[in-house]
């Protein structure tokens, strides 16, 4: 057992570091690419004259973004019937997010072994909590992404589509037949029955989870989002670029459609694909108040520093910490 909780951690570890990695390849990419655009010393220039006050309050948003989800995480919680103390549940809950540069999030489901190692109840009855977590942050997140797509007059149609592919693996979470169907065909294979019966418990603690709680939540999810836009617009502002309150729509919509395409393509942490489609935004829509190739170059590294590496460094720390939930109960 001991060995089998101690491969679990190295691999949650290993996920985190390697994806962390990866992102600093992405920044060097794009740093270099803005250096041949238009010259070390100005790139290096622009990274000099971010306004570190603007750039603090967006790691506060940043922070504030996560921090904000964690009643709804507690009502999934309450309404599982799922009984643990307050403050190893926040711990989990934060752990949770570093988890967030898994393709579709799914490696949040680390955090339901952990509540199963807490409380004993089993990984299909706390998985239910964070699939809903998932699908109401994914809820939320498309809200905002139509509605600023909308305001903007650009994208709709494809934001739409979008939305649909990555909403399309929920049917099978949710919807019991396919899973129904699946077992009948493979109920044959020996290996395979306990993986049913684990579904077999998620299905029916899922529905402890009405509309009303899933529509509730998403009192907590849009301000999340809206938090995480407001961090983007502070990251435009640290380099110098005035930007007014009406264009706030404008940049909802780049934060979130650059990550909807980034999304889509499964990517861990959605690696270069957000990254060049927010970098093409900026240029496009903020191309004439001054920003350039290597400003939106500065404004994407360092968005990127605080959404994935300060979050990732802030849960990972909650992750590890976790970890001393997982050993062998005695």
């Amino acid at each position: 057992m001991a060995a089998s909780i101690g491969k679990r951690a190295a691999r949650a570890r290993f996920i985190v570091l390697a994806v962390l990695a990866l992102s600093l390849v992405m920044f060097v990419i794009i740093a270099a690419l803005a250096v041949l655009n238009e010259g070390m010393g100005k790139f290096v220039a622009t990274i000099a004259s971010i306004n570190l006050g603007y750039y603090f309050g967006a790691l506060v948003c940043v922070f504030l973004s996560t921090l904000v989800g964690f009643p709804k995480w507690n009502m999934f919680i309450r309404k599982l019937g799922i009984k643990i103390p307050w403050r190893k549940n926040f711990a989990v809950y934060q752990s949770m997010f570093s988890m967030d540069i898994t393709p579709g999030r799914w490696g949040r489901a680390v955090v339901a072994y952990t509540l199963n190692r807490i409380t004993g109840m089993r990984f299909g009855k706390t998985f239910p909590a964070v699939v809903a977590d998932i699908l109401t942050d994914f809820l939320g997140f498309i809200a905002v992404a139509l509605i600023s797509a909308f305001l903007v007059h650009s994208y709709g149609l494809v934001s739409i589509a979008i939305s649909i592919l990555l909403l399309i693996p929920f049917i099978f979470i949710y919807v019991k037949a396919p899973f129904d169907y699946v077992k009948k065909k493979l109920w044959g294979i020996r290996k395979l029955r306990g993986i049913f019966k684990v579904a077999e418990v998620y299905f029916r603690s899922s529905r402890s989870l009405d509309a009303g709680t899933y529509a509730y939540a998403m009192v907590f999810t849009i301000p999340s989002v809206l938090l995480s836009g407001l961090a983007l617009y502070l990251v435009v502002l640290s380099f110098g670029i005035s930007l007014t309150p009406s264009l706030f729509a404008t940049i909802l919509f780049i934060y979130t459609s650059s990550l909807l395409l980034g999304m889509v393509t499964g990517i861990p942490g959605t690696l270069g694909v957000t990254d060049a489609a927010m970098l093409g935004y900026l240029v496009a829509f903020f191309g004439p108040i001054g920003v350039t190739f290597g400003i939106a170059s500065a404004i994407v590294i360092f968005f990127r520093i605080a959404s994935m590496w300060f979050s990732e460094i802030v849960s990972t720390i909650f992750l590890f910490h976790t970890f001393s939930y997982w050993k062998p109960k005695s």
